[in-house]
């Protein structure tokens, strides 16, 4: 694969990126950073979700994201033990970046991230939209660990050869208000959890019941993300369903109502794999 060249890879520059992941997984991945050689800082609050900003000498954020995408393959990978599950996720991350440098990340006609796609064989996707009371956009990689840090490599030039422009009014992921995530063995007494708190990680809890029971996990999700979701004719949930092997169904709402009730049902480990796909999007 092909290294960045010049003094942008140099690593005496110091670079900023910024994260959107599950509470709980910030918590498993903030000692490990630490190992890096870069600075990490967490957003506080009661969101499921978490800022990470990582900032660093340019090989020491380099080695911040090899250490996260090795773990979330290993996570992947120990999901799917005992599943018949054949077809393995990729490891999936969400960058922040300023709405005003995507431009140059996509390229005139799309050229630049159809190169960043073909060099590094992973696959970059950006937001349409800005992220809420914001001016960034998220940009999602997907692939193997080794093509997700080259990947980080090549945007990090963009974004040093394309500065921001004008000011930037960051992100700030926001809690859920009410909702609850009940997890149940079908026929069985459900346990009731936080819904998508820094306190639930559907993997570590699934992992607590043998492979093969049928479970059902239930949480209400912002109506916000239902398309992305769903995507074009159903396209992204049916390639959710048949990658984890689980039934998802999304409730219909009539009301007016901001939130949506998701109900996916599978063994521990289809569970896990669907919910760390629906995650992802």
């Amino acid at each position: 694969m092909e290294e960045l060249q010049g003094p942008e890879a140099g690593p005496n520059v110091t670079l900023t990126l910024r994260l959107l992941m599950h509470g709980k997984v910030c918590v498993l991945i903030g000692s490990l950073l630490f190992q890096s050689g870069a600075r990490i800082n967490i957003s506080e609050g009661s969101s499921p979700e978490r800022i990470v900003t990582i900032t660093g000498p340019t090989e020491g954020l380099f080695r911040a994201f090899s250490m996260i995408a090795e773990r979330f393959e290993e996570d992947i990978t120990a999901a799917m033990t005992n599943s018949n599950v054949t077809s393995k996720p990729p490891v999936t991350l969400r960058l922040v970046i300023p709405g005003s440098q995507c431009g140059s990340l996509i390229g005139k006609g799309g050229s630049k991230i159809k190169e960043i796609r073909e060099t590094t064989g992973a696959q970059v996707q950006v937001a349409g939209d800005m992220l809420p009371d914001s001016t960034e956009r998220a940009v999602t990689i997907s692939g193997a660990p080794q093509a997700i840090t080259q990947c980080v490599r090549h945007i990090c030039s963009v974004m040093l050869e394309s500065p921001p422009k004008g000011a930037t009014i960051p992100y700030r992921p926001k809690g859920l208000a009410g909702g609850h995530a009940v997890l149940s063995q079908q026929h069985g007494a459900p346990v009731s959890i936080p819904a998508l708190s820094e306190h639930y990680s559907p993997i570590s809890f699934l992992r607590a019941h043998n492979p093969q029971d049928l479970c059902q996990l239930e949480y209400q999700l912002d109506v916000l993300f239902i398309g992305c979701i769903i995507g074009r004719q159903g396209s992204k949930i049916n390639e959710i369903r048949q990658v984890s092997g689980a039934h998802i169904k999304i409730a219909s709402t009539s009301d007016g109502s901001p939130m949506r009730q998701v109900t996916i049902t599978g063994s521990p480990t289809s569970i896990s794999v669907a919910q760390y796909l629906i995650n992802a999007r």
